[in-house]
């Protein structure tokens, strides 16, 4: 039987969904499978009625949503009108990647699942409950199930048996060729290549626009132990537009020491110029044989698909280059903008550097850390002290002395941007836009302080001794407020959550609006108590309703659920009496379920319900929209 085109289809946030989908496609390669490898919202969802054998590796965000580049394919597969016999030709697998300390874990894989069975679809396997929290991550139940997958999937497409599959240790062609440029020619700077005379729509992540830094201002005492910072950029002439509750993403980038620590130990040259070229040939276009189809049927698919998905792209030919390179591109721009060197390398990263390591005993210790049965000693050494690509590259300096340029960008991941709640409103800062930034630093046993990658690269600008731009776009958040006028909201920030209420805040009052109840936490008022100021003067004119909890003001600790709790007649006359809207914003380790806990509470204590119905309340008002939440680990 001839091998089918097998798709691979992921949403993913963080990159995790996206590193263990190209596993799938390498793993389909050495199969001698025919293997794409696409975002849910880069495919063109009208083909899948032709798909006869689809993987989707899913990720579940925040409280159970779908990542965000796959938001308009759960938008369409979840429409009531597609018919019941729609993917019958379908042989499929769901793989979901989750954190089982949030309630609804790996929701969006689940629900995936089901709603393809009910589309008529063959589920080859159980969905895959991939968990953060297991001490092997999400490895622990992905690779037992990978292995039942391919026999599954050889069962039904066996190799043929004149090729065989391609052995581990072997590494497979790389995606791209990098042709390095004798002369030194003119090379295409980020700026440049960013803010063309001829932008094509708002900036996007493709196209970001370069704002000019205008202040960075630590906005946390000098004793307190976070540094958190207000910044502010201009953002006159982008086409940017938001409203409360968006966010900014903002395009780090790495810093020059890492970055000519990391051409040395790879034996770069950081001035060479290169330009990039795909190696692989072009992608079939058709997935193989497929069983006949009703002529109705994809017609009908393709106009509900053009219906709901106007943006939907159509499928590429072979693998495209990275849009945020220039061409010709210089080593230095590829290592400090590009290539993420300072992210803690995943499991992918040691099984392609065994195959290109030339040194029998690095060799033989990388083989180790991508077998399954060295994954423990793999999470000491990497995983739970945080160790960097750079920093295993160092370790293994014959491996990396012997890396071919043109494996660069299959070994390491692409710097991916970072998400900010928008501090503040157009209404009151025209032409602006602000955020708050909690510099990320901690200490492992390494001697090494481990920094976040942008806050750090933020924290480290000053636009009082220059100019400086930062590439960002803006994109809708989680949080959405009423427009109705007289409708209350009651907001909960602790700490750096308070930022999309500031944004809120200053939103509703411009407009009039008023009813705003803020619930602000954090620990010492002379510290960290971020706004203060803003926050009495809005009180002072009845803006605002402002209940503080400082945690290390007293002997006991007093955070934002227990003030809930004290003001519970408050909040559910809020709450059930005018209609009020809650939002949440914060840490999502504890913060979150206690919250949830002082709510069901309140509504046993002040509203008479049991605690089943306290629970179906607290739905009710999650599934209305009327319970809104943006947490980040």
């Amino acid at each position: 039987m001839p091998s089918p085109g097998l798709l691979v289809l992921f949403g993913s946030q963080t990159g995790t969904a996206q590193d263990v989908s190209e596993r799938l496609g390498r793993e389909a390669r050495r199969r001698r499978l025919d293997c794409r490898v696409q975002a849910l919202d880069s495919y063109s969802v009208v083909n899948l009625i032709n798909e006869p054998l689809v993987i989707f590796v899913c990720a579940t965000t925040g409280q159970g949503d779908p990542p965000d580049n796959m938001k308009n394919f759960w938008r369409f597969i979840f429409r009531k009108n597609l018919p019941p016999t729609s993917l019958c030709q379908m042989d499929f697998a769901v793989l979901g990647l989750g954190d089982s300390s949030y309630a609804k874990f790996n929701f969006v894989a689940k629900k995936l699942h089901r709603r393809l069975l009910q589309l008529g679809g063959r589920a080859l396997l159980p969905v895959c409950l991939g968990d953060d929290q297991h001490e092997l991550g999400p490895d622990a139940a992905v690779d037992p199930w990978l292995h039942d997958l391919w026999g599954k999937v050889l069962g039904l497409y066996p190799v043929p048996l004149d090729l065989g599959t391609i052995p581990a240790g072997v590494p497979l062609p790389s995606k791209f060729t990098l042709h390095f440029l004798l002369a030194a020619p003119r090379v295409c700077s980020e700026g440049q290549r960013v803010a063309g005379t001829d932008p094509q729509g708002p900036p996007s992540e493709q196209q970001p626009f370069l704002a000019p830094m205008v202040t960075n201002q630590r906005v946390t005492g000098p004793s307190h132990f976070q540094d958190v910072r207000l910044m502010e950029f201009d953002i006159t002439g982008s086409g940017l537009s938001f409203a409360a509750g968006d966010v900014v993403l903002i395009q780090p980038e790495n810093t020059a020491s890492h970055t000519q620590r990391f051409c040395q130990v790879l034996g770069l040259d950081p001035d060479q110029t290169f330009t990039l070229l795909p190696r692989e040939p072009g992608e079939r276009q058709g997935p193989g044989e497929a069983r006949p189809w009703p002529p109705v049927l994809p017609t009908l698919w393709g106009l509900l698909a053009c219906s709901a998905l106007p943006r939907v792209l159509p499928p590429t030919a072979g693998v495209p280059c990275p849009a945020r390179l220039p061409q010709p591109c210089s080593v230095r721009h590829l290592v400090s903008c590009y290539l993420d060197i300072a992210s803690v390398p995943r499991r992918s990263f040691f099984e392609l550097l065994a195959c290109l390591s030339p040194h029998e005993l690095e060799r033989e210790k990388l083989l180790h850390f991508s077998s399954p049965q060295g994954q423990e000693e793999l999470y000491s050494y990497c995983s739970r002290p945080r160790r960097t690509i750079l920093e295993v590259l160092c370790d293994f300096p014959h491996t990396a002395g012997a890396i071919p340029a043109d494996y660069l960008l299959d070994l390491i991941p692409p710097i991916r941007p970072r998400a900010f709640s928008i501090a503040s409103s157009l209404l009151v800062h025209p032409s602006r836009l602000q955020i708050l930034v909690a510099v990320v630093q901690y200490q492992t046993r390494l001697k090494e302080p481990r920094r976040g990658l942008c806050s750090s690269w933020l924290a480290s600008l000053d636009p009082g001794q220059g100019p400086v731009q930062v590439p960002l776009w803006v994109r809708p958040g989680g949080l959405t407020f009423p427009q109705t006028p007289g409708t209350p909201v009651i907001m909960v920030g602790p700490g750096t959550g308070v930022a999309p209420f500031r944004a809120a805040v200053q939103e509703r009052v411009a407009q009039g609006q008023s009813g705003n109840v803020l619930f602000f936490g954090c620990r010492l008022r002379d510290q960290d108590f971020y706004w203060e100021a803003e926050w009495m003067e809005l009180e002072g004119r009845g803006c605002l309703t402002l209940f503080t909890a400082f945690s290390r003001e007293q002997e006991r600790k007093v955070y934002v659920q227990h003030r809930l709790r004290e003001l519970g007649p408050l909040v559910w006359e809020l709450l059930d009496r005018q209609s009020a809207y809650f939002y949440l914003a914060g840490n999502a380790k504890c913060m979150p379920a206690d919250v949830s806990e002082a709510l069901t509470s309140i509504f046993q204590e002040q509203g008479g319900l049991s605690g089943p119905d306290a629970a179906t309340y607290l739905a009710r008002l999650q599934r209305t929209l009327r319970f809104q939440s943006e947490t980040w680990a």
